[in-house]
């Protein structure tokens, strides 16, 4: 079995000009799937609540939710760096609360990091979380669980007074001690300057090519998610088509009684 990925393998690969891959997905066969595949790290996103819960949203998201799909992943990962995403209300209300819930999406979700949304406001949460041994990967830019303050979920930094609080909000992360830093929906122009200006890796999400390393929705990389397609998602395949199709020959085979046939009975 190929060696554990850790997160001194993000700074590693950093260093080396390796780029970094990254996949949310939620459930054990997809895990198992993308782990063999190579991939190097599994972000169990609070992005569940839309592609596997049925959201709107990622606010309904609660820990117990990310502490069930996590498990489920962690046990088909075998080599791939698991992150365990911490949803809405699981920080930002106390230390001591935000450092338990950390603990426990550790403890009972057996990751090896999480992940929170925010700048400088987050640098007390982050600096709490990682004072009982959990690293924390941050995430600036476009922050699903801000949308409400946004309205909607809209491109950020385009203009230069964002640009500056971006730059300094990963700075200030940096400073933290994250030890990566997602960069969501900006434009490429301030991926590649967030990129350059950090010594610890970036994972774009619709940043531009210039990141240390890539993170995609598996459902939008397959072709399987219900969401309005935004312009970063590229699909490799089309799942939905392929399981439509599969269906409906199943529907037309038990309607004929083609389905089972000999082939698929017990003598």
């Amino acid at each position: 079995m190929n060696k554990k990925i850790t997160v001194k393998d993000f700074t590693r690969m950093k260093e080396e000009g390796e780029k970094i891959s990254m996949i949310s997905a939620y459930t054990y066969p997809i895990a198992r799937i993308i782990d063999e595949a190579g991939i190097d790290s599994i972000l169990v996103g609070d992005s569940l609540g839309m592609n596997i819960l049925g959201y709107e949203n990622t606010l309904n998201v609660t820990l117990e939710d990310s502490i069930r799909h996590t498990q489920a992943v962690a046990r088909g990962a075998k080599r791939a760096l698991v992150i365990g995403d911490m949803p809405f209300l699981s920080y930002g209300v106390s230390v001591e609360e935000e450092t338990k819930n950390a603990g426990k999406l550790v403890q009972e979700g057996s990751c090896e990091a999480v992940k929170l949304e925010g700048g400088k406001e987050r640098i007390d949460d982050i600096l709490a979380i990682k004072s009982i041994g959990i690293p924390v990967l941050g995430h600036i830019g476009l922050t699903p669980t801000y949308i409400n303050m946004y309205g909607g979920y809209k491109v950020q930094g385009r203009d230069s007074k964002d640009e500056e609080r971006l730059l300094k909000d990963a700075k200030l992360l940096e400073d933290a001690g994250v030890f990566g830093i997602v960069l969501e929906a900006i434009p490429w122009k301030l991926g590649k300057k967030i990129t350059e200006e950090l010594s610890i890796p970036t994972i774009g999400i619709g940043a531009g090519e210039f990141c240390d390393g890539q993170v995609l929705v598996i459902d939008d990389l397959i072709g399987l998610s219900y969401i309005t397609k935004p312009k970063f998602v590229k699909h490799y395949v089309k799942t939905q088509e392929i399981i439509h199709n599969a269906v409906k020959t199943y529907i037309e085979e038990v309607k004929k009684s083609k389905y089972p046939s000999e082939e698929y009975r017990y003598d």
